[in-house]
């Protein structure tokens, strides 16, 4: 039997977005095992150590590419990075929410990225493993993301893990343009 045939091309749209689904969950499983790797050896410090530095490099990739991909210009704004965090690797696994509104306090319009339910949080709680303090890889990992889509915008963390202030979601973001 030969097998020269691209499957993907055989695929239907159905079993495309099933497969997407599965690449995005073995991507996360995968980042998942190498920082609890490192987290047994070494402790989490030196986990999130190197989680940051990671999620500083994999995060503008991750945009730049999906910016080419979506073909937004040099400054899509608010509106070209809701587009773009669509599109994050885990923005099919996880459940998210993405607001745009105008700041009631600043009056500048805002982007309010909240993750309801973060995959990671629960696979740890599922294994009796404490929660991943992931605040200083958010900063890096959203900050960055947004920047690489527009490098006018800039990101604050409204709440995560360590620092919970909105215990109706796993963590919450905001972006806005200066």
């Amino acid at each position: 039997m030969k097998y020269d045939e691209k499957v993907l091309d055989t695929l239907s749209r159905e079993e495309l977005i099933e497969l997407l689904g599965i690449y995005s969950k073995n991507w996360l499983a995968m980042d998942g095992f190498w920082f609890q790797s490192v987290e047994r050896k070494l402790g989490m410090d030196e986990a999130m150590f190197h989680d940051v530095e990671i999620w500083k490099r994999f995060t503008v990739t991750e945009a730049k590419r999906i910016k080419a991909f979506l073909k937004l210009d040099e400054h899509p704004g608010l509106e070209g990075l809701a587009k773009a965090l669509q599109l994050r690797f885990y923005g099919n696994i996880n459940d998210d929410t993405i607001e745009i509104a105008a700041d009631p306090q600043t009056g500048r319009e805002t982007l309010i990225y909240t993750m309801v339910d973060c995959r990671v949080q629960t696979a740890r709680a599922r294994k009796g493993l404490e929660f991943h303090p992931c605040k200083p890889v958010g900063i890096e990992e959203y900050g960055g993301f947004g920047r690489t889509i527009d490098d006018r915008i800039q990101c604050r963390c409204v709440s995560c893990y360590p620092e919970i202030t909105d215990a109706s979601c796993c963590c919450k973001w905001e972006f806005w343009i200066d």
